[in-house]
């Protein structure tokens, strides 16, 4: 069982772009090329962001670390997967939602 926000957040965005590359993209493998470069890119952002294990979902931040090429792409895979996570991913969509809910009280200093 995944234990924390942050890890949760992970699992959430890697199913996301997995569901969204199937039913867009159809890859003959698990995902395309663009969408494996997409999640290797929000798997390296979570695993740095200033928040640490207390982050808030990427939604709620008040920093946007991803490039805005990459942003662009990210917002794309969640308009589309969003709705669906409840259909594919019903935990984790829940999950989600009960996790938006946290907002960090400040930015950590460096």
């Amino acid at each position: 069982m995944i234990r924390t926000r942050a890890q949760r957040e992970k699992k959430t965005v890697e199913a996301m772009i997995k569901l969204y590359c199937k039913k867009n993209h159809k890859p003959s493998e698990l995902l395309c090329s663009e969408c494996q470069k997409l999640l290797e890119y929000s798997q390296k952002r979570a695993e740095h962001c200033v928040f640490g294990e207390d982050k808030p979902v990427c939604g709620n931040c008040t920093i946007h670390c991803y490039k805005k090429d990459m942003r662009e792409k990210i917002r794309q895979v969640m308009r589309y997967s969003g709705p669906r996570m409840i259909l594919h991913h019903p935990i984790m969509a829940i999950q989600h939602v009960i996790d938006k809910r946290h907002i960090p009280e400040s930015v950590p200093k460096k």
